[in-house]
């Protein structure tokens, strides 16, 4: 995914704070749905940024730097406004649903399955909806380039780790760094046994899984306690996202 192109469409139609705002957020829902992960990105503040940019739409570039997203949107669809009705009106429901999803289903459920799965498919898809219509509605870029960017963004985001028998197995043409970093990426923050990762890497050889947790050590991007569990440090997530980014589908 090109994610300075949509930058750098989105920002002919909206302040540019806005537009790296927009993709940053977007990028780190789809990461999350592609390595299996939940509670990394924050579907709130994609829907935020989106009410930024619908107000910046209607103001001539003026938002709220604290707006009122849910009193935003209910009065959005039943004005009089500028917006498009593919942005005043949808945009305005699904973005409403997927706050809803953020501020009401944070909590312990009943039963065996745990809802946040699909909950979070569902923000995704959403996001991707609400991302195309304001590339095809407000960006002043070919009707071409604004179509290759919109297929990037609707690109369906397959799992880059699956869960088989109590291993995490990492999918992808990746190097033992890369498949590494996403395995504690999909944990993270909770540490993990160094057994259990040579272990869900168990297609490599022991050793060089080893070496190159020593070398992630040495660089800390990782930390390993006493118990040799291991955790992703703050610049090691960063590693793991990039790593994720250059090999989501």
């Amino acid at each position: 995914m090109d994610r300075q192109a949509l930058v750098d469409a989105l920002e002919t139609g909206i302040p540019d704070e806005l537009a790296d705002d927009l993709v940053s957020e977007f990028v780190q829902i789809r990461q999350d749905v592609a390595t299996g992960t939940l509670g990394r990105g924050a579907p709130g503040k994609f829907v935020e940024t989106a009410v930024q940019a619908l107000q910046a739409l209607e103001q001539g570039g003026n938002y709220d730097q604290k707006p009122d997203v849910d009193g935003y949107l209910r009065g959005l669809e039943s004005r009089l406004s500028s917006l498009p009705d593919g942005l005043r009106i949808c945009a305005s429901r699904i973005s409403r649903a997927m706050y809803a999803l953020r501020s009401k289903r944070a909590i312990v459920h009943k039963g065996s399955l745990d809802p946040s799965w699909y909950d979070l498919r569902f923000l995704l898809s959403g996001a991707q909806w609400v991302l195309s219509e304001l590339l095809a509605e407000i960006s002043a870029i070919p009707v071409d380039d604004a179509g290759r960017l919109i297929e990037q963004v609707e690109t369906p985001v397959d799992g880059l780790v699956e869960a088989i028998e109590g291993r995490q197995i990492v999918h992808g043409d990746l190097t033992i760094r890369e498949e590494t970093l996403i395995l504690l990426m999909n944990s993270y923050p909770t540490p993990i046994p160094r057994a259990e990762v040579v272990s869900s890497l168990d297609r490599r050889s022991a050793g060089s899984v080893s070496n190159e947790i020593r070398a992630l050590w040495k660089e800390k991007l990782v930390h390993e306690d006493g118990a040799k569990k291991i955790v992703l440090t703050k610049p090691g997530v960063r590693a793991a996202i990039e790593a994720g980014q250059a090999h989501v589908v």
